[in-house]
């Protein structure tokens, strides 16, 4: 185990490259399986995410080859399984694109129900809605989800609620099969868009991804020779920098990004009095003025990120005067606030709905990473805090951020990652010194109470 401790209070400055996007990558990995061939994906995120992933395709009977840290030859020629265990898949949630292509590619599915942060249960109906539209047969037994179609047709399918997931995994499922599907109300995020290039590029044939109808005409087969394909940026990683930035009040610039995606983020921040300037693949954030309250409402894309809220909350506790946050996604992510209120946060919860009253005097504490974008929060304040911050659960946090702590050493933060043993070793070492200070300070208070 490994903990992250840090002594806030420095401002962020520098450039840091953003990686490849999370969200793209565990729904790019499973669609090479609808690939009979290889392919290559470029800018893969280094994190645990797709490390499971990667670990999974290989039990499946694909060929992983890694030709660099970001970049893997992936050949499914073999895959020769379509049953996905508990074991294989239980720390991470984007598992579940695993059905939609395995079911497009042998009409079979069996993935185990999938785990990954704990913030609210996150209903699959949509999902499998979907699939019977298609013709599949779903039951739900021993804790795995069981596809079965004879043949997939396709289908005209209404998502009752915007869903990123069960677009994606209807797109998978889709691709194959007889006819013409079309989703409506279909989810317009960025790695849709990805995935939808992935396989347009492999010979699908869909078209409306980044709005909110998609086609799929069916195809007989998907070749790679390879498939080549780049992941694109991954934009919440590149807003929990901007975030930082401005927190701490800094001069950060993130590179390798499409600032595009970043718009209502870049919306927010100007609205905070943060100094945002754009350039054409990059954003640079200047922090260091007095922060203006706001209203923040996470929505669908192109609304404001639910995976920002987190780390925007920190930003809200610096502002003068009472901000809100409604949570328009997932109701239940508040649990990571009584993590803040730790370290001084003056924040209520109602319902779906965080006020905020600022600014706050945050000062460092021992804290946990709740869950993925929960840690980069905390992360954020301790940079902030007066003190040191101890952060634990960092799994969760390798679970999305590649090199977290390292990049940000590389702007000039004080923070290191060390084990458990080494943070004990630290604490106690802080806590002689301080009782070494202490002392002294008595033994300079006596000698000047006897010399008067």
């Amino acid at each position: 185990m490994e903990r992250i401790i840090i002594h806030g209070q420095k401002a962020l400055r520098g450039d840091v490259y953003i990686s490849g996007a999370k969200n793209a990558a565990v729904a790019v990995l499973p669609a090479v399986l609808l690939v009979e061939g290889k392919s290559r994906i470029e800018n893969l995120p280094d994190i645990k995410d797709t490390r499971i992933l990667e670990e999974t395709l290989t039990k499946l009977g694909a060929e992983v080859t890694f030709e660099d840290r970001n970049t893997v030859l992936i050949d499914s020629s073999n895959v020769n399984s379509y049953s996905a265990s508990y074991d294989m898949i239980k720390s991470m949630r984007a598992s579940y694109y695993l059905l939609g292509a395995l079911l497009g590619r042998f009409g079979r599915a069996e993935v185990a129900l999938p785990g990954g942060c704990d913030f609210g249960y996150r209903p699959m109906d949509q999902h499998i809605k979907g699939f019977e539209a298609m013709g599949a047969e779903v039951n739900i037994e021993h804790g795995m989800i069981k596809l079965k179609a004879d043949k997939l047709v396709g289908s005209s399918i209404y998502l009752d609620v915007v869903s990123v997931g069960a677009t994606i995994n209807l797109i998978l499922a889709a691709v194959k099969a007889e006819g013409t599907t079309t989703i409506e109300n279909a989810a317009k995020e960025p790695h849709i868009v990805d995935v939808v290039n992935f396989l347009n590029a492999a010979g699908a044939n869909i078209k409306g991804a980044g709005t909110d109808v998609i086609k799929i005409k069916g195809v007989s087969s998907l070749k790679g020779s390879p498939v080549v394909h780049s992941i694109i940026p991954d934009m919440v990683e590149a807003g929990t920098f901007m975030i930082a930035g401005a927190a701490t009040g800094g001069d950060v610039t993130v590179k390798n990004i499409i600032p595009k995606h970043m718009e209502s983020l870049t919306a927010k921040l100007i609205e905070m009095n943060v100094n945002v300037i754009e350039g054409e693949d990059s954003i640079r954030v200047i922090g260091g003025g007095e922060f203006t309250k706001a209203n923040i409402k996470t929505l669908p894309y192109p609304g404001f990120a639910t995976d920002l809220h987190p780390p925007a909350t920190v930003l809200l506790c610096l502002a003068s005067g009472s901000s809100t946050i409604s949570e328009g996604i997932w109701p239940q992510r508040f649990q990571y606030v009584d993590e803040l209120r730790r370290m001084g946060a003056k924040i209520r919860v109602d319902a779906n709905v965080a006020v905020i009253d600022g600014p706050c005097s945050l000062t460092g504490a021992k804290v946990n990473a709740i869950d993925l974008r929960a840690g980069a929060a905390v992360v954020i304040a301790g940079l902030v805090a007066k003190g040191t911050t101890q952060v634990d659960n960092i799994r969760y946090i390798d679970r999305g951020y590649e090199d977290f702590v390292g990049k940000l050493q590389g702007l000039g933060a004080d923070i290191q990652r060390v084990s458990v043993a080494q943070a004990e070793e630290l604490d106690g070492r802080q806590h002689r010194e301080d009782a070494q200070k202490e002392d002294s300070k008595e033994r300079d208070a006596h000698k000047a109470e006897i010399l008067s």
